[in-house]
């Protein structure tokens, strides 16, 4: 198979695939979710769902790759993201790798477009396409469900928040909860707090790190020590962050969490 990738270039990669290799978590759900679970031979230290990876060789981080062992493991394909993956996937090709690297998208509906591109990849297209569609039709049904503003940060070692150009503004806008700072022209960043007490949104929406305890108490506190008065939902991290098919049920858990802090369920 040739493929051309607009930052990996002109790819030779074999028309069939036995021996993948997932460096993204956001990957490796969509594997499972195409059926094609059983050939994933080795995964990041990021990918834990679903729980079957978690009895595989962990080869790396988002920026550190334990080259040898991978070496060891015959891939036939390497998947990785683009965005902070982008030098691991330009130095993988280097070295001689089978790699593709998917982009990061900047709408749900790019998570769905990745889906296409590994159907394409794998000779699953109308899989692929079935996935996608039922997946389109889940996000149409939670549009403009509400009115309101939310201010939305995650833990990522710190509070980052989104502006516009991310997915997840894109979705908290599709479900009527305009981002507080959907006027900044930047996807990521770390939010002014004292910024977000004077813009007073309508909800405070906390994503905290994978496997943390009681993320809406942590939520409560935060805003508290804040000083700040809104109401508050949490997520149980590593979801809206999650940009793989499985971010779809994720948003339907959020549109009811808020549903019942908003008094709307």
């Amino acid at each position: 198979m040739r493929v051309f990738h607009e930052i990996l270039g002109p790819l030779d990669l074999p028309d069939r695939f036995e021996r993948i290799v997932s460096l993204a978590p956001n990957v490796t759900d969509a594997l499972f979710a195409l059926g094609v679970g059983e050939r994933v031979v080795g995964r990041s230290a990021f990918c834990h769902r679903p729980a079957e990876v978690l009895s595989l060789p962990v080869l790396a981080s988002y920026t550190k790759i334990r080259t040898e062992l991978l070496r060891s493991l015959r891939p036939d394909l390497v998947l990785l993201s683009t965005g902070v993956q982008r030098e691991q996937a330009l130095r993988l090709k280097e070295e001689g790798f089978p790699v593709y690297a998917l982009p990061l998208p900047t709408s749900p509906y790019g998570i769905l477009e990745n889906l296409s591109t590994l159907g394409h990849l794998l000779d699953l297209e109308e899989r692929a396409t079935e996935l996608a569609h039922t997946l389109a039709q889940r996000y149409a049904r939670l549009r403009g469900r509400f009115q309101a503003t939310v201010y939305f940060e995650m833990d990522l070692g710190g509070p980052i928040t989104v502006g516009r150009g991310s997915y997840i503004a894109q979705a908290l806008l599709h479900l009527g909860l305009r981002p507080l700072f959907l006027d900044v022209p930047q996807a990521y960043f770390t939010p002014d707090l004292e910024e977000v007490r004077r813009r007073r949104p309508d909800l405070f929406l906390y994503e905290p790190k994978p496997w943390g305890k009681n993320p809406w108490e942590r939520a409560r506190a935060l805003a508290q020590e804040r000083g700040w008065d809104f109401p508050v939902a949490a997520t149980d991290g590593d979801e809206l962050a999650h940009y793989g098919p499985l971010f779809f049920a994720f948003l339907e858990k959020v549109a009811e969490r808020v549903a019942e802090t908003l008094g709307q369920a």
